[in-house]
């Protein structure tokens, strides 16, 4: 069994660690945890890792997050992996930092990494984990706020949540999302 795993960012140092590139930071945890190492290839940073007899193909896409569904889309043909095998990693404003969702399929939710795969990809039906940002920021301030650093106490969180991601992305390829869900979604 094989899946995709797919972590939302923009490229580029001046995106490192923000809150848009929370996708990219669990992915890069999930492939250090199980012992590979991503390489540039066709529209995306790539790993293949594997736990527990499933192989997990990881990407972080090159071509910024508002055209995330072209790199999400050659990967699913080129592996011929179906969407139900796909997990994306996405930041999310509704949820307040320190929740982490695992859900099915859904809207975008305005946000454009989604919306853009769901545009070229064809539909909502993947999977993805949900990282709660907060949405602690000013009307108007909405991309300032993405785009921006995670504050000094929210930093000394991250390693524990984004080590719980890496937990649900084990659990989704070895008990599936139902029961990842079940256990995770608190």
């Amino acid at each position: 069994m094989k899946y995709l795993i797919v972590g939302l960012g923009n490229i580029g140092p001046e995106y490192a660690n923000t809150r848009h590139n929370i996708g990219f930071n669990i992915a890069d945890e999930l492939v250090d945890d199980l012992g590979g190492s991503f390489e540039l290839l066709r529209l995306a940073y790539y790993a293949e890792v594997s736990f527990k007899g499933k192989k997990l193909h990881v990407i972080k896409p090159t071509t910024f997050m508002n055209l995330s569904g072209k790199a999400v889309n050659y990967w699913m043909k080129d592996l011929k992996i179906a969407p139900e095998n796909v997990l994306v990693l996405v930041d999310d404003l509704a949820l307040p930092l320190g929740k982490l969702r695992m859900k099915l399929q859904g809207s975008s939710a305005g946000h454009n990494g989604l919306k853009s795969i769901e545009e070229v990809c064809g539909g909502q039906n993947y999977a993805r984990l949900r990282f709660g940002i907060s949405d602690n920021f000013r009307k108007g301030q909405q991309a300032e706020y993405v785009l921006g650093l995670f504050d000094k106490n929210e930093q000394k969180e991250l390693p524990t949540l984004i080590n719980r991601g890496v937990s649900m992305i084990k659990s989704f390829v070895t008990i599936g999302p139902a029961q990842t869900m079940t256990l995770f979604n608190k």
